[in-house]
């Protein structure tokens, strides 16, 4: 049985790659802080350390044990604060990704999962973006994901740290069998924030602009399944024990979706009024982002399972429904 160790593994993405592997057959071992990730997001199959990737002591201990691979999820990622607090962003993201790279290293760990993110890219000069559309972030945050893959293109070349570079675009969703039982801490993303306003956690949301030129006018997003992004990070680690080469893929689910139609069907789904505000534009906020996931197709023969708008809605609402009935 081959062991993984899952840094960030109580996290809302986090959690879902720890039970993709489980599903697999893979000894799990998570490490996180619980900053942001939640204990009701561990399993019973997995094992858990708690510690800190600030904390090089922690990682040589926890990855003592030996693994066949580590999956790098823990970060900073706020895009807006990233803009108020370099610093801080700086630290965790590119100094936390150092420790652990180092530690690798040592414990002899030579294969690493990396979760990056379509920010590398900044503004769309084309649609839909592939890998190698040029990388121009547009805030900190994507910045230290766009260092990071530059760090380990070079522990690559220099030490042969093999690695994935998995950039996502918008993920979204919960796990579809309801094993994921923790909610996102703080979220800034558009589903769980509708999902919040259908149960009467805030009053209501703000939409951001609907002078956009696009078909609704409001912004189109490619919004991709958590589930489905889940398994693209087993299905990479895979690749690379069978054939040796690091890679970077985007993974999206290639359609494009509007805020106001996502709204509209939440409304639609959950029976719930969901009031909404249209407020200005929001600075940086590009009218659309579509991505292209041809080269993750082809290289990992990897496609969206759970990424339809109706499967996004539901699976998110399940997490949300027993809160808006007991409030």
């Amino acid at each position: 049985m081959k062991k993984i160790l899952v840094i960030g593994g109580a996290g809302y993405i986090g959690s879902h790659v720890a039970r993709a592997f489980l599903d697999r057959g893979y000894d799990v071992t998570v490490f996180d802080n619980l900053q942001s990730g939640v204990r009701e997001n561990l399993f019973d199959d997995a094992k858990f350390i708690h510690g800190d990737i600030m904390r090089p002591e922690q990682l040589r201990s926890a990855m003592s044990s030996g693994f066949d691979g580590c999956v790098h999820l823990a970060a900073l990622k706020a895009a807006g604060q990233s803009m108020l607090k370099p610093g801080e962003y700086a630290q965790s993201n590119i100094s936390g990704t150092i420790n652990i790279l180092n530690q690798l290293l040592e414990a002899g760990i030579s294969t690493v999962i990396f979760s990056s993110s379509a920010a590398v890219y900044g503004s769309p000069r084309y649609l839909p973006i592939d890998e190698e559309h040029p990388k121009d972030p547009e805030n900190f945050y994507g910045f230290t994901k766009l260092e990071i893959e530059r760090l380990l293109d070079w522990y690559d070349r220099l030490k042969g740290l093999r690695y994935a570079a998995i950039r996502y675009f918008n993920a979204a969703g919960y796990d579809v069998r309801g094993r994921v039982r923790g909610v996102e801490l703080n979220p800034e993303n558009l589903l769980p924030i509708v999902m919040e306003t259908a149960a009467g956690i805030r009053p209501k949301l703000s939409i951001f602009g609907t002078d956009y030129p696009t078909r609704d006018g409001s912004c189109i997003r490619d919004y991709v399944h958590v589930t489905d992004l889940a398994e693209a990070h087993v299905t990479a680690f895979e690749h690379i024990l069978r054939n040796g080469g690091s890679l970077t893929v985007n993974l999206g689910s290639q359609n494009g979706v509007s805020v106001l139609e996502m709204v509209d069907r939440a409304r639609a789904l959950t029976g719930k009024p969901v009031p909404a505000d249209i407020a200005p534009r929001r600075p940086g906020d590009p009218a659309e982002l579509v991505a292209s996931s041809e080269k993750a197709k082809e290289l990992l023969g990897w496609e969206p399972k759970y990424s339809d708008v109706d499967t996004l809605i539901t699976s998110t609402w399940r997490m949300y429904e027993n809160r808006s009935a007991s409030r």
